[in-house]
């Protein structure tokens, strides 16, 4: 009786929980939108940018947001340690991808990176959310020029946005965050990832 009314407990009142990686490559802003996004949902004041040191390893942040409680894995992104990128993908119900939209030296680098996560199988259709981040910056191409250069344009095969951003004054942080939720909630990813969490707990 008790497990049963547990149970219905559950369904009516616990908020969903989803995990989202934070990619993308070094210096892409992806620690101060982590920070922002903090910041935007616990009312509390971000780390100031100077603060901010360089990703290794892996920065934890958790946040109520849209009525869903979100777990952002916020991964380094310099090349020796993409490497640990993948295993983290298996437990992963969407992925933002951060690109620093100023730097188009490196648009190449960043193209690269992002297929490779969108072909791994380990992410088969988690929801992708590109912030072309620091519009605040002279040079920096907007979503739109974002898209073509990403080859996101024809993407079907999972829900994808790219959206301009400014992690540092948090403009299109909130929208992008909203999108993200609405996406895992339709998403078929998210309900195999809560059935087999479901399983592995009656097991």
């Amino acid at each position: 009786m008790f497990s049963l009314l547990f149970g219905l407990w559950k369904y009516l009142f616990a908020k969903a929980e989803y995990h989202v990686l934070i990619l993308g490559i070094d210096k892409a802003g992806k620690t101060t939108l982590l920070e922002k996004v903090k910041a935007i949902y616990s009312d509390l004041e971000a780390l100031p940018p100077e603060r901010i040191v360089p990703t290794v390893g892996l920065n934890i942040g958790r946040v109520d947001a849209h009525k869903c409680k979100l777990i952002f894995w916020d991964l380094g992104g310099q090349l020796g340690l993409r490497s640990i990128w993948e295993k983290y993908y298996e437990e992963a119900h969407a992925v933002l991808y951060v690109v620093d939209a100023a730097c188009q030296s490196r648009f190449e680098d960043v193209k690269n990176a992002l297929a490779r996560v969108m072909q791994h199988v380990e992410l088969d259709g988690a929801p992708i959310l590109v912030l072309a981040n620091k519009q605040d910056l002279p040079g920096a191409i907007s979503a739109e020029d974002m898209s073509r250069t990403l080859d996101m344009i024809d993407v079907n095969d999972r829900p994808c946005l790219v959206k301009a951003a400014c992690a540092y004054d948090g403009s299109g942080v909130r929208d992008g965050v909203l999108w993200l939720v609405e996406a895992m909630k339709k998403s078929q990813r998210s309900e195999k990832l809560k059935q087999r969490a479901e399983s592995a707990i009656q097991f």
